[in-house]
């Protein structure tokens, strides 16, 4: 039983090794010729590739890194198109905007819901998939849904590309690129 439980220690060992070293002892990304030896420059890059993890996120479930909402014109034009509505949920990283239920006051019995996904940040026709709800009840709170998603989803989708056209114009200078300091040049 001793001898058995030895000899699978050594294949244990043998078996490390052999995965070790398999590699003619060449790890991946370890040529110092390709990579920077400032180590903010190597975690930055890393970060960028979306390579490697920080203890400070362990735990998290978000893993994806994002712009905040209002640096993104389309985002922005859609709250300021539906600021007269209230909303049931606006989740940026989700990419979807949902409105409650409203009505304007002038019938009592007809209220509308709208409903955007965001398919793109760029702005393009074809960035936007808006689905517009009717909700008829009549006195017995017999209530009727359907989507009428049309002219009215047309017209929300110029309106917001247009005010997403302006902003983009307007924030064109304000933008600064990123600029990645070379080590070989200092």
């Amino acid at each position: 039983m001793k001898q058995r439980k030895i000899n699978c220690q050594i294949l244990l060992i043998i078996s490390s090794l052999f995965l070790f070293y398999s590699c003619n002892g060449k790890l991946p990304g370890a040529d110092a010729r390709k990579v920077s030896y400032d180590p903010k420059e190597r975690v930055a890059k890393n970060i960028e590739e979306g390579r490697g993890f920080r203890l400070s996120n362990f735990g998290k479930s978000n893993s994806g890194t994002f712009d905040f909402a209002s640096s993104n014109e389309l985002w922005r034009a859609t709250l300021d198109t539906l600021d007269f509505m209230p909303l049931a949920l606006a989740n940026y990283s989700g990419g979807i905007i949902v409105t409650d239920w409203y009505s304007d006051g002038s019938s009592n019995n007809e209220s509308i819901k709208i409903s955007i996904r965001f398919l793109s940040n760029e702005i393009r026709s074809d960035a936007l998939s808006i689905k517009v709800f009717y909700k008829n009840c009549n006195m017995k709170d017999d209530c009727k849904v359907s989507d009428k998603s049309g002219e009215l989803s047309n017209e929300l989708s110029k309106k917001i590309l247009t005010q997403a056209a302006v902003y983009e114009k307007e924030n064109v200078g304000k933008k600064v690129p990123y600029i990645r300091s070379d080590p070989e040049k200092k």
